[in-house]
């Protein structure tokens, strides 16, 4: 079974699981550099089967923790079992739309139990990149309706439909792209064209799993961009170093050879694993891959983990 084949037919929306492949592979050269690696891995089912060999885990969230709204079916179970045992569980997610808060109380609903400090975002991370950077107005790609708390230091302007925003702003955050559209898209090209400027992206994702397809994320957008005017954005989260950096800040000392990343996505979960010098372990049967040949998918994009596994 191919990649673009799915046992389960095609019930996806926006992006088929070939297209949003191709379209990572398309921008790979805006992503970190890794050596080639030979196509070894183990596979298991649950992380419970390789639990003994890490003292961390780094779980990514949508495709792991959750699709869109719900939570993967024993997935909440899992991840208390692994603090109970006594590993150290953080989330490392590429989810700068939200609040730090409003995430947190999202996976509560979601039967999740994490400590503000163990949520380590893309969102944040942007935050702690834009140090000295006092003083400029932002055009600001996100959802008007998911609030500015985190970012109430900053003098932003939304990007909704008025020129005249994108053409005075000094430079551009993209966060959110839940309300984006083609016209957004080619006014902030238009704009960049004019006189270029810094664009921050705060979600390096093209896409993200949801329970009926695949959303477009801000990092769809930022390459398209990028393609367009020629100017490269600067990409805080997975697959690049900054977020891996920060989530080390939080755990202090640690044994990198006893960290494991576990995510759903090659080229932001498992690339970045790689890129961050940790054990990595890809999960087959829900989110980006779920009902494709991921063995497929590793040779096609030489991005190799360390596990398969199954579920969380």
């Amino acid at each position: 079974m191919g990649l673009g084949q799915s046992a389960r037919g095609n019930h996806l929306t926006e992006f088929s699981a070939q297209e949003a492949f191709d379209a990572y592979e398309a921008v790979r050269h805006r992503l970190p550099d890794i050596a080639p690696a030979e196509v070894n891995y183990r596979q298991a089912e649950t992380l419970e089967d390789i639990a003994d060999e890490f003292d961390v885990f780094l779980l990514d969230a949508f495709g792991v923790l959750n699709i869109g709204d719900t939570a993967i079916p024993e997935t909440p179970e899992r991840v208390k079992a692994l603090g109970a045992a006594g590993k150290r569980v953080l989330v490392v997610s590429n989810a700068a739309g939200f609040p730090h808060a409003a995430l947190l109380e999202k996976y509560a609903r979601l039967g999740y139990d994490f400590a503000p400090q163990d949520v380590i975002t893309s969102r944040a991370t942007l935050l702690s990149g834009l140090n000295g950077h006092d003083g400029v107005h932002w055009g600001l790609m996100a959802t008007p309706s998911a609030g500015l708390r985190d970012l109430e230091g900053l003098n932003l302007s939304y990007l909704e439909d008025d020129p005249r925003i994108y053409e005075a702003v000094d430079g551009f955050l993209m966060v959110g792209s839940a309300v984006w559209t083609e016209a957004r898209q080619a006014m902030l090209e238009e704009a960049l064209l004019k006189r270029a400027r810094p664009v921050l992206v705060g979600n390096p994702d093209i896409v993200a799993p949801r329970e009926f397809g695949f959303s477009k994320e801000p990092g769809l957008f930022a390459h398209r961009l990028a393609d367009r005017t020629g100017i490269t954005p600067q990409f805080f989260g997975k697959p690049f170093a900054n977020i891996y950096d920060l989530a080390f800040q939080r755990l202090g000392p640690v044994d990198k050879s006893r960290v494991l990343m576990v995510g759903d996505s090659l080229h932001t979960d498992i690339l970045g694993a790689r890129t961050a010098g940790v054990a990595s372990a890809l999960i087959s049967g829900f989110g980006f891959f779920d009902g494709h040949d991921v063995g497929v998918a590793i040779k096609q994009a030489g991005i190799v983990p360390d596990f398969v596994v199954t579920r969380p």
